[in-house]
């Protein structure tokens, strides 16, 4: 795997980019000292969608959407 000193990292880093796009990773240093591994990203690097984690786990009543209508009606009498 190259390295290349963060001075050269900045002048070429388009061109470094473009390497590491393609699956060729490098390696940013300062003063010869290993810091950064730059590699391609990959579809499985975004965030990950949970998209029913609680399934079976949890029930929605069917009068979810009328819930606490009442107790809403009350606190709001008198105030028309």
């Amino acid at each position: 795997m190259n390295q290349y000193n963060i001075h050269i990292a900045k002048t070429h880093l388009s061109a470094l980019v473009d390497k590491a796009s393609v699956g060729d990773a490098f390696i940013i240093a300062k003063a010869g000292k290993p810091l950064v591994k730059v590699v391609p990203f990959t579809p499985q690097d975004a965030e990950q969608k949970r998209i029913g984690f609680l399934k079976g786990q949890i029930e929605v009543p069917d009068d979810f959407d009328r819930m606490g209508t009442a107790e809403t009606s009350e606190n709001f009498r008198g105030f028309a």
